[in-house]
């Protein structure tokens, strides 16, 4: 049977070649999708199973945001997991399904319709920033601001932030634009307990004087300004990255009344291994940062050194270990020593899981 085609309407259905059954071997299938002017074209897949294969060389579907094969190339996909909802800029996007000579698999599904650029028009009518989404878009506000009540215009916000996640973007209010004049805005950055905090900055540009005294930016190490500093910070030259001791990190910036400059953005990532303290209470430490969510990340090599009070011992008490097993724990390990570095006696070698 014939598969693909020229396919000019504002939604529809389109699915590979005898779905939801396996799809035929040796196919070749390109669908050219055209919607009104003025529009773009949106998919969301319903299902989808095609032979797996780490670079999609067998089997696969191909979308180009165009009306050819020359086209920008969107994705090329199989597996099992469904791709994320696809936007085309145009009102014109190109598909392509391909099958070998073997493995077949059940295929795809997918809808198709028309969409708007809301954002395209006057920012949406936002005072700061537009963000589309699938049938509809929504106001977005810069660091320092919140949303009005009316969805669109921006209001001045509190200048307080406590940021838990184990990386993200930090900036000067009002980003990219501007900072205002007279603002204390903190920062106060906690990572998972056993890790660090890497804050690298991509931009600085703060009113310069020679001692900072004007508008800066401190950073401190610590979960609040009373931590010992890692810097204050003003002019137009990025510092080099900054790494906490701890899993907590403490940012101020200020500015005062007269000059105003661009401000800040940097990036805050979470930095394995570092030094923590025992206590009588139990204190939890993780192998890594995602702990819980994702498996520990590949080529990973972490050191932490654990203290106590004088006249203390430390003890380990293991609540989940999964490390990759093999005989002499020569690939993935942990290992343990009695003391302050790895020359002290070593307590043991560990993988596996248990």
């Amino acid at each position: 049977a014939i598969c693909g085609g020229d396919v000019k309407k504002d939604n529809g259905h389109i699915q590979s070649p005898n779905y939801p059954d396996d799809y035929r071997p040796s196919k070749v299938c390109v669908w050219k999708i055209t919607v009104s002017e003025g529009y773009h074209v949106g998919l969301t897949f319903q299902s989808f199973e095609i032979e797996r294969h780490d670079s999609c060389a067998y089997d696969y579907l191909e979308i180009r945001d165009g009306s050819s094969d020359s086209s920008s190339l969107i994705g090329r996909y199989c597996g099992y997991d469904k791709p994320d909802d696809i936007k085309s800029t145009s009102n014109k996007l190109w598909m392509k399904f391909v099958s070998d000579g073997s493995i077949n698999k059940a295929g795809f599904a997918v809808n198709f319709f028309k969409d708007k650029d809301e954002c395209s028009k006057n920012n949406g009518g936002c005072q700061h920033e537009c963000l589309n989404s699938f049938g509809s878009y929504e106001c977005q506000c810069r660091s320092g601001f919140v949303l009005h009540d009316n969805k669109h215009d921006c209001k001045e916000a509190g200048c307080d932030h406590k940021v838990t996640s184990v990386s993200g973007t930090i900036t000067s209010p009002n980003w990219p634009d501007k900072y205002p004049s007279k603002k204390e805005c903190t920062w106060a950055i906690s990572t998972t307990p056993g890790h660090r905090v890497k804050l690298t900055f991509s931009e600085l540009d703060v009113e310069a004087q020679q001692e900072c005294t004007y508008d800066h930016l401190e950073i401190f190490d610590g979960k609040d300004a009373k931590a010992p500093a890692l810097g204050r910070f003003c002019g137009a030259k990025e510092p080099e990255p900054i790494v906490s001791s701890g899993n907590k990190m403490f940012l101020k910036f200020v500015s005062d009344n007269s000059v105003q400059k661009k401000g800040f953005e940097a990036t805050h990532t979470t930095v394995c291994g570092g030094q923590v303290r025992a206590e009588v209470k139990t204190k939890d430490l993780y192998s890594h940062a995602q702990f819980g969510d994702n498996n520990y990340p590949g080529g990973s090599d972490c050191e932490w050194v654990i203290m106590a009070e004088e006249g203390f011992g430390v003890e380990l008490i293991f609540q989940t270990f999964e490390i990759e097993e093999e005989a002499d724990c020569g690939y993935d390990y942990m290992e343990l020593f009695d003391g302050y570095d790895g020359t002290a006696p070593r307590l043991g070698r560990f993988c596996g899981s248990g």
